[in-house]
């Protein structure tokens, strides 16, 4: 393992942190922790609000590759669904089909590259119906990261019935939590990133 250290968290909202007036987000929370733990990275945070796979594959490589140049220690962090599972229109605004062939898509480039990836599942918001197709994408990605040997972060099902995080996102803007919904899901991620980061 290089000392050089780098990983690009790419995807949406959630990524980007939004609601938490701390601005770190899970992905900044998990940085942190590391720091405290005495491995030292850099950290990217490549989240765009609203985005949806299609548009996360559309910019993801040319945003990661300078940043994870040749002979460092280069990873990358996803996590995407919740906008795909949106519906506009009276349909989704991307099919489950199309999700998942954008997510083996990221996978195949990645491994191409020799950047081991880690998914986190998309969380549900305060939208039953909503979290219902996002829990279908939830179950049809996992199955496409363990055919790609990819680790994959389950977290759905365990904010749903997380009453801190369901408060968080209630209060705010019906989507996003603050600070303690985040602290939350970092909680669940942390088992699999810290396995993930040993490798």
């Amino acid at each position: 393992m290089s000392g050089d250290l780098r990983v690009c968290f790419v995807g949406d909202s959630f990524v980007a942190g939004v609601g938490d007036p701390r601005c770190l987000g899970w992905a900044g929370r998990l940085a942190a922790m590391s720091h405290a733990e005495g491995v030292p990275l850099t950290a990217y945070n490549l989240g765009v609000r609203r985005q949806t796979s299609a548009e996360i594959l559309a910019r993801w490589h040319a945003e990661c590759a300078p940043r994870l140049p040749e002979g460092v220690d280069a990873r990358v962090v996803l996590s995407f669904g919740v906008n795909d599972a949106t519906h506009e229109n009276g349909r989704p605004r991307t099919t489950p089909e199309e999700s998942v062939a954008n997510l083996a898509k990221l996978l195949e480039r990645a491994a191409e590259h020799g950047w081991p990836v880690l998914m986190v599942a998309p969380p549900p918001i305060d939208d039953a119906e909503h979290n219902v197709r996002t829990a279908a994408l939830d179950e049809r990605f996992a199955r496409t990261c363990a055919t790609a040997q990819v680790p994959y972060v389950r977290i759905h099902q365990q904010l749903r019935a997380n009453q801190v995080w369901a408060g968080e996102v209630r209060a705010g803007d019906g989507a996003h939590p603050g600070a303690a919904g985040y602290e939350e899901m970092t909680a669940l991620i942390a088992p699999l990133w810290r396995e993930w980061l040993s490798r």
